[in-house]
């Protein structure tokens, strides 16, 4: 399938091949347009509403033909994910743990997932009681309110709790203090919050005049009427204590008759609360909290409450709700409530058995995945060289992957603060790998994910990712990868395509003039130097091109020899050859070289080259025009820049002159590379800049 881009950032045009069930991996130099590709990718499989962020810059001034960014071709991907940079700084290296949700990533496998279903089947009629269950639901939820409106602490209730804000000055609006009768009417309606609030607010401007702020009538001799309205009532406080007697009010039948005629008192008391009366508070508090506890613990049941060692049938009968222990709340309305609760759980007493195996089988599978995942990220750690290794630690969705130090016993906290850059990237990419197998995206991206790395930790990264078993790595995943370095190309297409199953689609990105081609890259276009030099020197080029391919050639093999020699000489265009190995003399300079040596460099150059002349090949090198013509007709970017490299022209901008003369001259270490006469890997700007140096040559 293609995939088609236009008008994003530097790329006019772009069509990207991509096999399904494959990694297909896009080679290409930095700035070829790599990262937005990945980019557009990722906002085209959301609703595209955000594409015009990719808009050209050229086009955001002046778009006479209103040009958008499009994408086309995405239809087979709903969910793509993507590593890079972002990823990083949202996903891992977490506080507490690496990677969020380990437990979702990590434990919650399909067969783990099989497992949990048939254990809730066996455990569903207890938690039937919960749902759909209008009743029981707004109880629970009303005794959360009294237990948040009563925080226990150390000493007791915290003064700080709604509840005792509310209690703590009395009932106010049953009992109105001496000299505001007049306002019961207000303090005690529906609305008496709004009212205190609207009343205090309005005695602020009570200064201004003599006159009532509210209705302009006279009003100097009920100033201290009006202002103790402020003193005696507060609107949160009046909230408060609203917000507690409702409270009550609902859970009513269900507490114990001495209790509600307890906290009946409590809530009308004139003067607040005594120590009697928050010990009673404490009371019902500690109970309601222990029975919302009991309750969600019978609402969330699942095996991960039963430890390593417990039994069911021992342990279920701890979940009983025996109204003995909970006093305040022994009512007929509670007994009701909790019947059906109690003779479900004497239900699942009666299948403890098959329970119990249920959960050991999910115990052990947990403990085998715990196991592999451990096992595998330590061994790539140890294999990539890193001294860390990770743990899974926690009971059941607890779990969490954590941090630590082969010198270290303790866990580490997050990782950034720990890991070098480089370590950071390499956890990232295997912790994206797991999560990409959780959530099993239609489309994985790499973003340019092992550039950084030495030989021995991009290829340990690769094996994780794609060298294992299917379910447990991007193996047979659609998989798209860019990259500026040709590695990962020469090992999966070439040298160890084998291993890596075949599983490979490779190919070349170049950019020029906004538009991106792409050329297939097949396991025979990975090649030897001494292969491309010996398909060049057979070639109808330029037998000034083929002398170029010659002398490096034998550069990278180190062979400095007779035939180096005489090439280097002749393309530093000097008449009379010198010997750069031998000693130099007095005034800084090397001795020209030996009759014999030169002619026996000659001869070696003839055996590939037969019509090989040194002074008609001087002739033609000292010659700018014909160096200039030679550029124009070369057909790919590495011969232009090493022409270019002839051609006498004053010093440019120290970057570009080390790029023309050395960065991409000698620029590839690995045995094997790709075709630069087929590959075109110099950057288009470099070339550009080669273009005005030939352009600007005097002739």
């Amino acid at each position: 399938m293609n995939i088609e881009i236009k008008n994003c950032n530097n790329i006019d045009t772009a069509t990207i091949s991509l096999t399904e069930k494959k990694l297909n991996i896009k080679f290409g130099p930095n700035g070829t347009g790599k990262s937005t590709i990945a980019r557009a990718i990722i906002l085209g499989t959301s609703d595209g509403s955000n594409l015009e962020e990719l808009l050209p810059f050229r086009l955001r001034a002046t778009n006479p033909d209103n040009k958008k960014p499009e994408i086309i071709g995405l239809d087979n991907f709903q969910n793509v994910m993507c590593f890079n940079e972002e990823y990083v700084s949202q996903f891992v290296f977490r506080r507490d743990e690496l990677l969020s949700n380990s437990f979702d990533i990590f434990i919650k496998t399909d067969t783990y997932k099989k497992k949990e279903r048939e254990i809730e089947d066996l455990i569903a009629e207890i938690k039937q009681l919960f749902i759909d269950n209008n009743e029981l639901e707004a109880f629970i939820a009303t005794l959360k309110e009294m237990e948040g409106a009563f925080k226990l602490s150390k000493s007791g209730i915290s003064k700080s709790s709604t509840g005792m804000k509310g209690l703590a000055g009395g009932n106010k609006i049953q009992h109105i203090p001496t000299g505001l009768e007049s306002y019961k009417p207000f303090i005690q309606s529906q609305n008496s919050v709004g009212w205190v609030d609207w009343q205090t607010k309005g005695y602020d401007f009570a200064d201004l005049s003599d006159n009532c702020p509210f209705c302009t009538s006279l009003a100097a001799d009920k100033k201290e009427q009006i202002r103790k309205v402020g003193q005696e009532y507060d609107k949160n406080t009046i909230k408060n204590l609203i917000a507690i007697i409702g409270i009550i009010d609902r859970l009513g039948d269900y507490f114990s008759e001495e209790a509600r005629s307890k906290l009946s008192i409590i809530t009308t008391l004139k003067d607040g609360l005594e120590k009697e009366h928050e010990a009673f508070l404490v009371t019902v508090t500690t109970q309601i909290d222990n029975l919302v506890e009991k309750l969600e613990r019978l609402r969330t049941l699942s095996g991960f409450q039963f430890k390593e060692g417990e039994r069911v049938a021992e342990k279920m009968p701890s979940y009983k709700l025996n109204l003995d222990f909970f006093s305040e709340l022994k009512s007929e309305k509670m007994q009701e409530s909790i019947d059906p609760i109690n003779s479900s759980i004497d239900s699942i007493i009666e299948k403890a058995g098959q329970l119990q195996g249920m959960i050991n089988q999910q115990r052990i599978e947990i403990q085998k995945v715990v196991k592999k995942h451990q096992t595998d990220i330590n061994d790539f750690l140890l294999y990539a060289g890193y001294r860390y290794k990770v743990e899974i630690a926690g009971e059941g969705e607890q779990a969490q992957l954590k941090l630590l130090h082969m010198d270290h016993t303790e866990h580490l906290s997050g990782g950034n603060q720990h890991l070098s850059f480089g370590e950071r990237n390499a956890f990232s990419i295997v912790l994206f790998m797991y999560e990409c197998l959780s959530k099993r995206p239609d489309l994985i991206i790499l973003d340019d994910p092992i550039s950084s790395f030495d030989k021995n930790k991009k290829y340990a990264i690769l094996e994780m990712l794609f060298r294992r078993d299917a379910y447990s790595c991007l193996k047979n995943k659609t998989v798209l990868m860019f990259t500026h370095d040709v590695e990962p190309i020469i090992d999966t297409v070439k040298v160890l395509s084998h291993k890596f199953s075949n599983q490979t689609s490779a190919s070349f990105l170049k950019m020029a003039n906004g538009q991106i081609d792409e050329c297939a890259i097949d396991k025979d276009d990975v090649q030897t130097f001494a292969e491309i030099c010996k398909k060049a020197l057979q070639s109808n080029k330029d037998d000034i091109i083929k002398l170029i391919y010659m002398r490096r050639h034998l550069e990278i093999t180190d062979d400095k020899g007779d035939a180096y020699q005489v090439l280097s000489n002749l393309l530093h265009k000097r008449d009379r050859a010198i010997d750069t190995r031998e000693t130099k003399d007095g005034d800084d300079n090397y001795p020209e070289m030996e009759l014999e040596k030169f002619t026996a460099g000659c001869n070696q150059i003839k055996s590939y080259m037969p019509g090989f002349s040194y002074i008609d090949m001087f002739r033609r090198v000292i010659v700018d025009r014909a160096l200039m013509s030679l550029y124009n007709s070369c057909t790919n970017g590495y011969e232009k820049l090493q022409v270019c490299r002839l051609i006498d022209h004053e010093e440019n901008a120290p970057i570009i002159e080390k790029f023309i003369k050395q960065t991409y001259h000698i620029e590839n270490e690995f045995i094997c590379q790709l075709d630069p006469a087929r590959f075109d890997t110099i950057p288009e700007y470099v070339i550009t800049e080669c273009d005005k140096i030939v352009a600007g040559t005097s002739l």
